[in-house]
């Protein structure tokens, strides 16, 4: 199969799952160190997960996100909220404002310019909520926007965007995605803090899956 696409990958569960999913097309994977609590060990998951694939993958700095934007989920912010689910009033704080479309747009330019003609992200019906860079209505824009604003017409590809995180996952059982080399965490420990809104969400994908959670938690 013919490598035509880059995918953004962070080392969580959505992103990885899709990066075995599409193995064969992807010729880039692209993190991106904008300064969160736990970039470190997602981008460790991302690169372990990259190299047993053989897919190039570099990471771009954003220390300026880090720098100047204000959310709970970047070093230096208020705590993040722990003992309640994932919804949109507990997850709010964690919101890094046009995160996905200050990434897309360098990885739409990072596409044209390796001659790719497709971008991937990895967002997921469970997002919607919390997250407006996540929704299908700014995916639908972006793509447009890419589309046009690039000589090839670099597009975006978003297969999860109506999906559960549970049903991502039954998808990556199938594909023999090895989970423990994924971190979903908000607090950035060792061990996933297993009490915060990403946690709560990552052991109740495993549940609704219903395959084992690998993830060791605290």
């Amino acid at each position: 199969m013919v490598k035509d696409s880059a995918i953004i990958i962070s080392g969580g569960l959505d992103s990885t799952t899709l990066l075995h999913y599409h193995k064969e097309r992807i010729g880039l994977a692209i993190s991106f160190d904008y300064g969160s609590r736990h970039n470190e060990r997602e981008l460790e998951c991302a690169r372990w997960q990259c190299e047993i694939l053989g897919i190039p993958h570099i990471i771009i700095p954003l220390e300026f996100m880090g720098k100047y934007f204000t959310s709970s989920l970047l070093k230096g912010g208020a705590k993040i909220p722990k003992g309640s689910d994932y919804s949109e009033d507990n997850m709010h704080s964690t919101v890094v404002p046009f995160r996905n479309g200050i990434m897309l747009s360098i990885a739409c330019g990072l596409a044209e310019s390796k001659c790719l003609k497709h971008v991937m992200m990895a967002n997921h019906g469970g997002d919607h909520a919390i997250y407006p860079d996540c929704r299908p209505e700014f995916t639908a824009a972006m793509n447009e926007a890419m589309t046009k604003g690039t000589y090839a017409g670099v597009s975006l590809i978003d297969p999860f965007t109506f999906l559960t995180k549970g049903e991502i996952i039954s998808i990556g059982k199938k594909l023999g995605v090895d989970y423990s080399h994924t971190y979903s965490c908000y607090c950035g420990g060792k061990n996933h803090c297993g009490n915060c809104g990403t946690c709560r969400e990552r052991k109740q994908a495993f549940i609704d899956a219903g395959i084992p959670d690998p993830t060791i938690y605290e």
